[in-house]
C-alpha cells in the first residue's frame, strides 16, 4: 500500500540541521527534476523580490518567504514529517505513533511536493514556499515537470499494492495513475442535521486520523473494498462509490471532528 498525502502550505522551518542534499532523498529517479526546479526557484528568488513574490503568488507582506527560498541550499533541514504542518499533519502526528506504526509510515507514506516531487516522512528537507500551480521562469509549470517524472517512481514504489490517493486536485495533476493501478480516493463528508457537505477542516483532520489509525492497526488492504472494510473495523462510517476514472471513491461520513 502506498498512501499519497498532499503537502501543507504552512511549514515549520528547522532551526538546526544539515543543509539539503538532494541525493539522500528517497525516490532517487527524481533527483534531476528536483535539481532543475530547485535551481529555477533559487534563481527567481535571487532576483527582484517583488517579481519573485508575484510569480509565486506571495503577498507583499510575505517577502520573508522569498528569502526562505533563496537560501534553500544552505538552510537547515529536518525530517519532512516535522517540516510539514497544518491540520492533516497535526491529526496524523507521526512523532507520537508507536514504533511499529512509525516504521509503516516510513514505508507506506509519501508526500507530494512541488519542489521535491515525492518525499518520505524521514527525508530531510528545508522549509520552502512553492505552490503546486506555480510556473517558474525558464522551466514552466512545476506540475508539467512532475507529470514527466512521477509516474515511474510512484509505480515502482507501489508495486501491485493499493494506492490510497489523498492528494488535493492541484497535486493530483502531478501524476494520474494508469487504469491498471488499484486506486482508492477518500472524501470526507460532514453530516449535520441530515445534510452532508465537504468542509475543508473536517476533510483534512479526518484524513490525518484515518492514516494514523491505519498505521497503528497494521492493516494493509490490497483493494478499495478491503480498505473500506478496514476503516469500518476501525470505527468509521464508510460508503463505497462506483468505480470511476480516478479509481474507487470512499465517502467517510463524520458528524464531528
Amino acid at each position: 500500500m502506498l498512501i499519497l498525502l498532499p503537502p501543507s502550505e504552512g511549514k515549520s522551518a528547522p532551526r538546526r540541521g544539515k543543509p539539503l542534499d538532494p541525493t539522500t532523498l528517497d525516490f532517487p529517479g527524481l533527483t534531476d527534476a528536483r535539481e532543475q526546479i530547485l535551481a529555477a526557484l533559487i534563481e527567481l528568488c535571487e532576483g527582484d523580490p517583488d517579481v519573485a513574490a508575484k510569480t509565486l503568488g506571495i503577498g507583499s507582506t510575505q517577502l520573508d518567504l522569498v528569502d526562505l527560498n533563496r537560501s534553500l541550499r544552505t538552510s537547515p533541514t529536518a525530517r519532512a514529517d516535522q517540516v510539514y504542518s497544518g491540520v492533516l499533519y497535526d491529526a496524523l502526528d507521526i512523532a507520537t505513533l508507536s514504533t511499529a506504526a512509525r516504521r509503516r509510515a516510513t514505508a507506506r507514506l509519501a508526500v507530494t511536493s512541488s519542489l521535491f516531487g515525492l518525499v518520505r516522512p524521514s527525508d530531510r528537507i528545508p522549509a520552502y514556499r512553492l505552490s503546486g500551480d506555480a510556473t517558474l521562469p525558464g522551466l514552466g509549470p512545476v506540475a508539467g515537470v512532475w507529470r514527466e517524472h512521477l509516474g515511474a517512481e510512484a509505480t515502482a514504489a507501489l508495486g501491485r499494492g493499493l494506492l490510497v490517493d489523498l492528494r488535493s486536485g492541484m497535486y493530483g495533476a502531478f501524476w494520474r495513475p494508469t487504469p491498471d493501478v488499484k486506486v482508492a480516493t477518500v472524501r470526507v463528508l460532514h453530516e449535520h442535521q441530515g445534510q452532508r457537505k465537504v468542509v475543508s477542516h473536517f476533510n483534512k483532520a479526518t484524513k490525518g486520523r484515518i492514516v494514523r489509525a491505519l498505521l497503528e492497526s497494521g492493516a494493509n488492504p490490497g483493494t478499495p473494498a478491503k480498505l473500506a472494510e478496514a476503516l469500518r473495523d476501525l470505527g468509521w462510517t464508510v460508503e463505497e462509490c462506483a468505480p470511476g476514472k480516478a479509481g474507487v471513491q470512499l465517502d467517510v461520513v463524520v458528524s464531528e471532528v
